[in-house]
């Protein structure tokens, strides 16, 4: 390691607030105090099988710490080992992890940094079995990684959803609605549940959490018999009704996570409605909870966890990723992460804060 001083820096799946602070703190640390040359691969594993790459300067990545998305581009589609390739109008998919091992080894890299979420590093993994030396830096708004805590974007997605839940509360109020808030969450509900209690839901669901709409239209029946005339309620994308299932808004063949999820909020708001014949309404926060600058905490995260991977690449701790355990830094092993989502535990604090404050979920 001591002898090769190039790394390079991929960033995969969605983008969210934190990203460029995790590039800048990986690159000016690999600069500065490390005397490294740092590449930059462009588009996510994209970059890796089509050999797209730019050279990161400490210049580069100055001035970054506070701007949303990813400098070096992402893919939510990309994935080396099934990589899709359009021959006409069909869709054929081929391994080419070979081309990108090779264009990676051509590069002459010491360690690959993989900015990312299940996905990515599920992709880092098997990189890494097949010879690439990655250290993973957990990115997700999903706060859905096993191994770690928390991961940067969470925060921040937090904060977006629980303003937005603020801000349809007023209107709640004044119209006397009810008002559906749907975030994102396909299999967990970290962001429904925290930015639903933040924001003071009524009802809040969770994919963890199967619901029963009866139960939901007798809660807020009882709010408006007690004179509570309007009801927040705080749905993750990904919940389903007991005995039923998710509402899908469209496949893309061609991603590694081909399910796109979305409009359960206006599905449950029409039955709501249905049963208690109150006005109801539904807001979608989608890609909103994703973008724009990253919260005070993310920014320290993000900084903290770039450097960390620095450390772990020059004591070549490779096939790791970087987790949050208590108040500590920790090195995880890929394979952890890479055995599924981390969901929300059913006896989970928070979930009995808010139960115990009268907050439904469904259930």
């Amino acid at each position: 390691m001591k002898n090769q001083k190039r790394i390079a820096i991929l960033t995969g799946g969605g983008d969210c607030p934190g990203i460029n602070a995790v590039i800048r703190a990986v690159a000016k640390k690999a600069i500065y105090e490390k005397g490294m040359e740092v590449i930059g691969i462009e588009d996510g594993y994209h970059g890796l099988v089509n050999n797209q790459y730019r050279p990161l300067t400490y210049d580069d990545v100055s001035g970054i710490l506070t701007s949303g998305g990813t400098i070096l581009g992402t893919s939510k589609t990309a994935n080396p080992y099934r990589y899709a390739v359009r021959k006409g109008r069909r869709l054929e998919f081929k391994d080419l992890s070979k081309t990108a091992i090779e264009n990676l080894k051509k590069l002459g890299v010491s360690c690959l940094v993989c900015i990312g979420g299940d996905g990515t590093l599920g992709i880092a993994h098997r990189l890494f079995e097949d010879g690439i030396p990655i250290v993973g830096v957990p990115k997700t708004i999903d706060n859905d990684l096993r191994g770690t805590d928390i991961t940067f974007g969470f925060d921040s997605a937090v904060w977006i959803a629980t303003e937005g839940i603020d801000r349809i509360h007023t209107t709640a109020q004044s119209h006397h609605r009810i008002m559906i808030i749907e975030v994102m969450g396909h299999k967990a509900g970290w962001i429904a549940l925290h930015a639903g209690v933040a924001g003071g839901g009524d009802i809040i669901l969770i994919p963890e959490i199967p619901y029963d709409v009866n139960i939901i239209a007798k809660k807020v029946k009882e709010r408006n018999k007690k004179g509570r005339r309007f009801s927040i309620v705080v749905v993750a994308e990904g919940v389903r009704p007991k005995g039923g299932d998710i509402v899908i808004q469209r496949i893309v063949k061609e991603s590694t996570d081909p399910i796109r999820l979305g409009g359960v909020g206006f599905v449950l708001g029409e039955q709501i409605e249905k049963i208690t014949e109150l006005e109801t309404r539904t807001v979608v926060m989608g890609h909103l909870q994703r973008g724009g600058s990253p919260t005070p905490f993310d920014r320290v995260l993000a900084t903290q966890l770039g450097s960390k991977a620095v450390d772990m690449m020059e004591n070549e701790e490779f096939g790791y990723m970087v987790g949050v355990s208590g108040n500590t830094l920790a090195s995880v092993s890929l394979q952890v992460v890479a055995e599924g989502t981390k969901t929300v535990p059913l006896d989970h604090p928070l979930i009995k804060a808010a139960r115990s404050v009268g907050t439904c979920f469904g259930d």
